[in-house]
């Protein structure tokens, strides 16, 4: 299990949006993961991803990579 937006070690991919984050601007897709969102693309591979939202925060799990929380 991995806490934050990243699932292993440098992102490739925009964990909101899915793009490749080279050469792309992901400020608005950076906060709207800060702020309000859990992200719905692994930032490993880009596979979209299972995400369960609860009042204590939330989990998102990558097929290949594994799950991420909030850890709140």
């Amino acid at each position: 299990m991995v806490s934050g937006g990243v699932v292993s070690g440098t992102a490739v991919f925009c964990g909101y949006c899915g793009k490749e984050l080279g050469g792309l601007d992901h400020g608005a897709c950076a906060l709207r993961l800060r702020v309000i969102d859990p992200p719905r693309f692994c930032s490993a591979c880009a596979r979209r991803m299972v995400v369960q939202v609860t009042p204590s925060g939330w989990a998102a799990t990558c097929s290949r990579h594994g799950e991420i929380t909030s850890a709140r």
